[in-house]
């Protein structure tokens, strides 16, 4: 377990430990598997954390162990490594970990940096969200069943106002709907947009829907956290493994797979089930990089 390998990879010498611990003790994956997934998926994962600085969700002992959430990138990082301004802390400014080349995903690999999260913003302009993000929660008894449901619906009202958007599987159990700009906005728009929307939808079907954060009005109901739009949160990045019992991922899907979600299809894609995908279907995700769009200014729900 102790033992050290040396590999060059995308043109820079790693050394990695541990390879054979297990991170995923319910199916035995371990450590190098998930580099190599990394790895692997590297080609279409980094054009989404280009130019953005990402918070490691690490897992030194595995799914089933205490983990920690990393926005300073580490100190011992190579020096190649490099950082990315970011929303900061209470004391100011600091430096999230720049993933823009494989060796730096390898390297937060070998760290048991398993879940990456990154900001609606790039590092450029801080103040400008790239674009909108819908994140769906359900509460039990409910499932992805009823946030693909609910999905379909925030897509009607996007594209009644002219609005694309793209879904992806949040590797646990909800999903989410991004709304791709690429065009000047702050977050404040950009929240209100999206608060504008779960208002909407909650005054459709107050039953199923809530815009409220209040856990106890989540029972059955799917809650659409518009929060996620503020300017210090991040979300989960396309193509990142989650911390559950199997090595799940943040998959990006169609929206003709979200309507057989919401028909009871299941949605559970592991990383082997997503290289394939990838090799297949390419990039489903990859509209949101540059498509250009501009959001209405938003309305209440009683406005």
């Amino acid at each position: 377990m102790g033992e050290r390998l040396e590999a060059e990879i995308g043109g820079r010498q790693l050394s990695f430990s541990n390879l054979d611990k297990v991170l995923y003790p319910a199916t035995g994956f371990t450590k190098a598997q998930v580099i190599d997934y990394y790895v692997r998926i590297a080609p279409v994962m980094l054009p989404h954390l280009a130019g953005r600085g990402v918070t490691l969700r690490r897992f030194p002992d595995g799914v089933d162990a205490s983990s920690f959430f990393e926005k300073r990138c580490p100190s011992h990082r190579p020096e190649w490594v490099g950082v990315h301004d970011g929303p900061g802390d209470r004391g100011g400014p600091i430096g999230y970990c720049a993933l823009d080349e494989v060796a730096a995903l390898a390297w937060t690999a070998n760290l048991a940096a398993l879940e990456i999260h990154s900001p609606m913003a790039r590092a450029t302009d801080l103040e400008s969200p790239t674009m909108v993000v819908f994140d769906f929660d359900p509460g039990a008894p409910a499932s992805i069943i009823e946030c693909c449901q609910v999905a379909l619906e925030v897509r009607e009202v996007l594209e009644s106002v002219g609005l694309f958007a793209s879904a992806k599987t949040s590797g646990s159990k909800g999903l989410q709907v991004y709304v791709p700009l690429n065009s000047p906005h702050t977050h404040g728009h950009a929240s209100d947009f999206a608060f504008a929307m779960a208002q909407l939808l909650e005054q459709r079907d107050p039953a199923r829907v809530t815009s409220t954060m209040t856990r106890a009005q989540r029972t059955s109901r799917v809650f659409i956290d518009w929060s996620q739009n503020s300017r210090h949160k991040t979300t989960i990045a396309p193509y990142s493994l989650r911390a559950r019992p199997r090595p799940t991922v943040s998959t990006p899907i169609t929206w003709d797979e979200v309507a057989d979600g919401a028909d009871g299809a299941r949605l559970v894609f592991e990383a082997a089930d997503v290289l394939e995908r990838v090799e297949r279907l390419g990039d489903l995700y990859i509209e949101t990089l540059e498509m250009q769009q501009v959001l209405p200014e938003p309305r209440t729900a009683d406005g």
